[in-house]
């Protein structure tokens, strides 16, 4: 099958790719030429493990092929997917300027019949939008269907997750089109879930939500457990092995982060208001991730009595997650920032991140080759992002390098006895 993809980023770029390595031709349409002319080479735009090498095999056995022109890609193609950015409002609603936009040149291109599939997370009613916009510029004698596609993919596990995701939501009310579309998944394992596109656009709002809840659940315990002197990890074990509840995406840390979560449940919340609704509780999900963030910094802060200037803060992991350099929306961002109102000075490691981080962060943080040469010095060493070679650190060399030896463990990877037994003071997130 011949297929398109409108847009080169996570979505785009790692759905293309699998498709291409399935044996199917793939366009992809970018507006950056020097973007393109990397991705014709092979070089994929941002980090996500196995992806450049999944992206040029595939260019060069002649599957994956990129292009500025929207007609290069639509003209040939069955099905169209649509995979640009909807960032959020000040509002906290979706822009969906880049949808309509990418809507309208796929329009103009239209030869014969085409399914255009909406990949990008968009409320419900934006595919009756993007029929609208479709038909207004379509040439006469082509014919289209809609439908919505969402996409679960998490970063780092990228790949994995386009060809084993646990379910692919198909949302058309055209018989032909989900034909279509289920001929081209069926190489992907996962439930096939066929429904109307409203259903199929508020299914990845409600599953963002839902795992972003989730996180900021354990958050809210972790605090109540710091109060009491419990083991946050031990009340979560307990619950988790509920089986109806489980311990999925119940971690407690510093919050979530991302291009997804933080955007998606201010979206829903903002689509809730627009049909009447005070959904009150996304936006105690919303407030508990903030809050972690402050409350983290103030811990440490604490820890110096409440006056961090002199202080040399080592930071591990800048990345919103691990295995990614992703900065978006990322808590270590907020966190120094605020260790930097408080007076420290910062210095930071992160694996594959730094380089992205330095475009976000005051020109006042400095970087470190490692986390080793990153911690000398250093009053504190704090660790926000959860890097498994953070978890493998040599503790005895990093305290050596150390001019205080205190750990704060923003994502629970150390255990505390170990780490107090070190010589080191250890404060983590609900634990004693």
């Amino acid at each position: 099958m011949t297929i398109a993809f409108i847009g080169h980023g996570y979505v785009g770029l790692v759905t293309a790719a699998v498709f291409a390595d399935l044996g199917n031709t793939v366009w992809v349409v970018g507006r950056t030429k020097e973007k393109i002319d990397k991705l014709k080479k092979g070089i994929a735009p941002f980090y996500e493990p196995g992806l450049e090498e999944l992206v040029k095999r595939n260019v060069d056995a002649g599957r994956l092929i990129f292009t500025l022109d929207f007609a290069d890609a639509v003209e040939p193609s069955e099905i169209v997917f649509i995979c640009v950015g909807t960032p959020p409002k000040t509002n906290g609603e979706a822009d969906l300027t880049s949808v309509f936009d990418a809507t309208e040149k796929i329009g103009k291109s239209l030869v014969g019949y085409k399914v255009i599939a909406t990949k990008s997370t968009v409320p419900p009613g934006t595919n009756k939008k993007v029929t609208d916009i479709l038909n207004r510029h379509k040439p006469e004698g082509t014919s289209f269907a809609i439908a919505s596609v969402p996409e679960f993919l998490r970063e780092g596990t990228a790949i994995d997750d386009t060809l084993h995701p646990d379910r692919v939501i198909i949302g058309t009310t055209s018989t032909r089109a989900q034909a279509l579309l289920l001929e081209l998944h069926t190489s992907i394992s996962g439930e096939k879930v066929l429904c109307n596109p409203e259903t199929a656009e508020l299914i990845k709002y409600a599953s963002n939500s839902m795992l972003s809840t989730k996180i900021s659940f354990a958050n809210a315990i972790a605090l109540i457990a710091e109060k009491v002197g419990a083991d946050v990890e031990k009340v979560l074990e307990g619950v988790g092995l509920d089986h109806r509840i489980g311990r999925s995406f119940m971690y407690p840390g510093v919050g979530y982060g991302g291009s997804c979560f933080p955007k998606d449940v201010k979206a829903l919340i903002a689509i809730a208001s627009e049909h009447n609704y005070d959904f009150a509780l996304l936006k105690a999900v919303d407030s508990v991730n903030t809050y972690m963030m402050r409350h983290f910094v103030d811990k440490i802060s604490k820890h110096f009595k409440g006056n961090c200037k002199g202080k040399t803060i080592a930071v591990l992991g800048l990345a919103f997650k691990p295995n990614t350099d992703d900065m978006r929306e990322a808590p270590s961002i907020e966190i120094i920032k605020g260790l930097l109102a408080k007076g420290a000075s910062v210095i930071s490691y992160d694996p594959v991140a730094m380089e992205n981080a330095k475009l976000l962060l005051p020109g006042t943080v400095k970087y470190a080759k490692n986390a080793y040469d990153a911690a000398h010095g250093a009053d504190a060493a704090v660790v926000v992002t959860e890097w498994n070679e953070f978890r493998q650190l040599d503790l005895v060399r990093l305290a050596r390098e150390m001019k205080g030896r205190v750990i704060f463990d923003g994502r629970n990877i150390y255990e505390p006895v170990s780490v107090k037994n070190l010589g080191f003071m250890y404060y983590g997130v609900g634990r004693m």
